[in-house]
């Protein structure tokens, strides 16, 4: 069973493009659909977290806007920061899911006990994760993993009559 969800931002949430204005702003795109990945965690009361090796405001706003506070910027060791949560909450890295995109996610792709790569990955990632999937960064691959996991954990059923039942227009 599952009880924590950690991502990677870059590459997984967005396309991994940069993008710079002439002033020197940085923006990324993400895609709302995702965001239906960050609702059903937390109907149905599994953690999530996020660690990047980015530390950028866009991340922080966007982690905020969802309300999402286990937020790691800045990272160089995922794998440190994954067990150091997983002795907080009392559970084993095959009690994490993780999605992750390229090779400084690749150990912690491997110790979890669902992992998965956006379907834009590089080939050789594939050996460290345990599903590959058919949406890209960027385009709802945060959704599909959540959808896939809670599939697997018989749960995606129940993920859907919450949210109906929560966004229900009460006559």
């Amino acid at each position: 069973m599952i009880k924590l969800v950690l991502t990677d931002i870059d590459g997984v949430w967005t396309d991994g493009g940069m993008y710079y204005d002439q002033t020197g702003n940085e923006l990324k795109k993400f895609n709302t659909s995702d965001s239906a990945g960050v609702v059903f965690l937390r109907l149905l009361d599994i953690p999530l977290g996020i660690i990047t090796g980015e530390n950028t405001q866009i991340v922080q706003r966007r982690a905020d806007k969802l309300k999402i506070t286990r937020l790691f910027m800045g990272v160089l060791n995922k794998m440190e920061v994954a067990e150091k949560l997983c002795a907080e909450l009392g559970i084993s890295l095959q009690e994490v899911a993780y999605i992750g995109d390229d090779l400084n996610d690749a150990d912690l792709l491997k110790a979890c006990g669902f992992s998965a790569v956006p379907a834009n990955a590089p080939a050789y990632m594939d050996k460290y994760a345990k599903i590959r999937l058919k949406k890209n960064g960027g385009n709802g691959a945060f959704r599909e993993f959540v959808e896939s996991l809670l599939e697997k954990e018989n749960l995606l059923e129940s993920a859907i009559e919450k949210y109906i039942q929560a966004t229900q227009i009460r006559r």
